[in-house]
């Protein structure tokens, strides 16, 4: 009988445990060349909107509510290239997920340099900043 048990409480914990793992966010594959990408949010009606070339982003969102619940708004009007006076090329700017709802990582794929992207539902805690 404890054997039984045993195999039966192993079998559900090897079942459930998917659960609760860590599994990578996803990732979606897009043209590398393309001026603009949607990078999705864990808020299903929320994507951003990113120009590749010069690090501007807008939050997008969609609705089956109606048109009012449907816009697109800034997060981040800012041209990094023109502000660091560097070179304007399609696909030099992409955004990595973390794990955490409200927060993306966009890299600069020529550079190196990450910025820490903050979106929020209000627009209120909104913010691109640098990461040294």
């Amino acid at each position: 009988m404890k054997k039984r048990l045993s195999i039966f409480l192993v079998l559900f914990i090897l079942c459930f445990s998917h659960l609760f793992a860590n599994d990578p966010l996803p990732y979606y594959s897009q043209n590398p060349n393309a001026r603009y990408r949607l990078f999705p949010t864990v808020n299903t009606w929320v994507y951003l909107k990113l120009d590749t070339m010069t690090g501007k982003i807008w939050c997008v969102q969609f609705s089956i509510d109606g048109e009012e619940h449907r816009h697109e708004s800034p997060l981040s009007l800012l041209d990094i290239t023109t502000t660091c006076e560097l070179e304007r090329k399609v696909g030099r700017y992409t955004l990595y997920p973390t794990r955490n709802s409200f927060n993306f990582i966009m890299l600069d794929q020529i550079d190196g340099v990450a910025f820490q992207v903050q979106w929020s539902l209000d627009g209120k805690n909104d913010f691109v900043i640098p990461i040294n």
